[in-house]
């Protein structure tokens, strides 16, 4: 198998804006987001469904989930970070989380994608890069 975006990102050869990094996992923000800070998280074992993961990094993705929602609710003041697992469009298992208000929003984006619609929510690199810095967890990077 090739390596996959995700598995460059986590090599350095694609850059990215990094939120969370220990031994098995990475959290990133998406560059394609619905919603201000928007981040992927992603195993750094290359697998293209998360449930064939072998256990202890499944177990991983889903603790780096948990704390970066909660790190991503508190730090943006949201009420929710909506957790989706898609799986269509990287063949690298990834989670998405996106910190939200009210799940109509959430559904707009959605139905948004769904139909080729542009996204409403379109920074600029520079947004991103703030964002990620705001963001940035500095237990384990």
């Amino acid at each position: 198998m090739n390596d996959s975006i995700f598995t460059r990102i986590i090599n350095g050869e694609v850059p990215c804006y990094k939120i969370y990094e220990d031994s098995k996992t990475l959290a990133f923000l998406d560059i394609q987001p619905y919603f201000p800070g928007h981040t992927l998280v992603i195993p750094k074992m290359q697998i293209d469904q998360f449930d064939d993961l072998p256990e202890a990094d499944y177990l991983a993705l889903f603790r780096t989930v948990r704390k970066v929602s909660k790190h991503l609710r508190t730090t943006l003041n949201v009420t929710r970070t909506v957790v989706q697992v898609f799986g269509f469009d990287v063949p690298h298992a990834h989670v998405h989380l996106m910190p939200v208000n009210k799940g109509k929003d959430f559904l707009q984006a959605i139905a948004n994608h769904l139909t080729d619609e542009p996204y409403p929510y379109r920074p600029t690199d520079e947004e991103l890069a703030a964002i990620a810095k705001k963001l940035r967890m500095r237990d384990e990077l």
